[in-house]
């Protein structure tokens, strides 16, 4: 896989909602023609209701806004938010309906998990972060991140938003939402920074996502840092971090402390022994859930996401990350990155993990299986 890289990128890492809610929001109440936003989850919460509300205001100013969901993360959309948004003039769909029970199908199971907008052909947002409030009475933040893209980059992401967007509405038959055939000029340089955008889908881009991690970590000399909220990487990823590792590369994974999901928990956890045997360090973060999907690689490749390490993101939904080949972000996005680990998380023995108890370790292999086997039922087997 050939990745195509694009110079003259102005690139703005924004670290969790704080950040990126806050510039959304701007972006959003200063657009001129167009605003499309995809999304895994649209909460009702403070969050959700007051994106609704500004795409509601766009829509009424005479904007085109698009919004497409995902019907199992976004489940209450359709009765929350459709109507308020349809009455001022947005244009919204449910990617997949709500997967039903006792009636799974393998096709369901393939989510849309992006986060994306593009608004005026102008700006762009890339990222981990859902239409959701990330701090809560039970839990002070989620700790993500998404990118503010303004440059040559918006090329590719307004096509993969236009792309699926055309193909929900020709499942739908839904003529009325068609998008006109007017092409945006080729956005303009707009800074220094090169960077690639990749999607993974089920069609020409099952791997790209994967490829371009595997790629990087192949190449690396000094340190890899992978920070994911869900981390369960097939043997070929696995693979090549212990060769990594035995070249004398520095890899520090910072992974989700608190249960979120218990089998994929204790899933994930199976594989501990083995990466700490190994000499790679494992991060725990522990002060909120860490919901990034993001890496650095020496001092000049990093990515920024929704693609989690898992067999869900690498085989299954529609992701989007970009590749950023650029010093100063990949290093501004290390120190945060090693901040959180200073500051909310611990790192693991390998001691602790090799002494076990064998219940302990039943359980976690039990778990890992019982993944792998899902896996399988889905039609994904093979080195995954």
């Amino acid at each position: 896989m050939a990745v195509k890289f694009l110079p003259g990128n102005r690139l703005t890492l924004l670290n969790s909602g704080a950040e990126y809610f806050p510039a959304l929001l701007g972006a959003i109440h200063d657009a001129r023609r167009e605003v499309h936003l995809e999304s895994y989850i649209f909460e009702n919460d403070d969050t959700g209701r007051a994106i609704a509300d500004a795409l509601a205001s766009a829509a009424r100013r005479g904007v085109a806004v698009r919004v497409l969901v995902d019907g199992f993360g976004a489940s209450g959309f359709a009765d929350q938010f459709q109507p308020q948004l349809a009455a001022a003039g947005v244009q919204a769909l449910v990617y997949r309906p709500e997967i039903a029970r006792f009636r799974l199908r393998r096709h369901r199971l393939r989510r849309l998990h992006r986060k994306l907008v593009a608004i005026d052909g102008e700006i762009a947002f890339v990222g981990g972060i859902n239409v959701i409030d990330d701090r809560t009475p039970q839990f002070p933040t989620r700790h993500d991140y998404a990118v503010r893209i303004e440059g040559p980059l918006l090329g590719p992401i307004q096509f993969a938003l236009r792309r699926v967007w055309e193909l929900v509405v020709w499942a739908r038959l839904n003529r009325r939402f068609r998008l006109p055939r007017t092409l945006h000029e080729q956005p303009k340089a707009r800074g220094q920074q090169t960077a690639a955008f990749l999607v993974r889908d089920n069609i020409r881009h099952r791997r790209d996502i994967e490829e371009a991690y595997l790629a990087a970590i192949a190449t690396a000399r000094e340190n890899i840092l992978l920070a994911n909220a869900y981390f369960l990487p097939g043997r070929r990823f696995r693979r090549a971090l212990y060769r990594a590792a035995r070249r004398g590369v520095r890899v520090v994974i910072l992974l989700q402390g608190r249960v979120e999901y218990r089998l994929l928990h204790y899933a994930t956890q199976a594989l501990y022994g083995r990466m700490l045997r190994a000499g790679i360090h494992i991060f725990e973060y522990r002060r909120g859930f860490l919901h990034a999907k993001v890496a650095v690689v020496d001092d000049h490749w990093a990515t920024v996401g929704s693609s989690n390490i898992d067999p869900f993101s690498l085989l299954l939904a529609r992701e989007a990350n970009i590749v950023v080949q650029d010093r100063s972000f990949a290093e501004e996005l290390r120190r945060s990155l090693k901040q959180a680990m200073r500051d909310d998380a611990r790192e693991l023995r390998a001691d602790r993990w090799i002494r076990l108890p064998w219940h302990s370790r039943l359980l976690r292999w039990a778990s890992y299986n019982l993944v792998r086997m899902f896996v399988g039922f889905v039609g994904y087997g093979g080195r995954h």
